[in-house]
């Protein structure tokens, strides 16, 4: 029984004796100090240019102001030819404005 335990005890006295290389141990020391040298970052947005945000609500609306009209020729057969890229530009606008006014 003696010798049971002492067979399961040699491997855990042999893997806490092994060194740790010098050039391991400096390298976790320099990580720890540049880790506490390093200031927390700070959450701040990009600055916001108000012009800018008011040029892109104002064309974002007028795009949406033209397309009821458009959207009412396609119930008579006629499919305006810049509907879609009216659409796909509001979507760029949207997201534009969403990103740069939330969090």
């Amino acid at each position: 029984m003696v010798l049971f335990g002492i067979l399961f005890c040699i491997p855990t006295l042999f893997a806490q004796s092994r060194p740790v290389p010098p050039g391991i141990r400096q390298a976790d020391q320099a990580d720890a100090q540049s880790q506490r040298d390093m200031p927390p970052p700070l959450n701040q947005r990009a600055s916001i240019d108000p012009a800018k945000l008011r040029h892109d609500a104002d064309e974002l609306a007028a795009l949406a102001q033209s397309i009821p009209p458009e959207v009412d020729q396609t119930t008579k057969g006629i499919l305006p030819k810049d509907l879609s890229e009216k659409l796909k530009r509001i979507e760029k606008l949207a997201k534009q404005l969403r990103s740069q006014l939330t969090p």
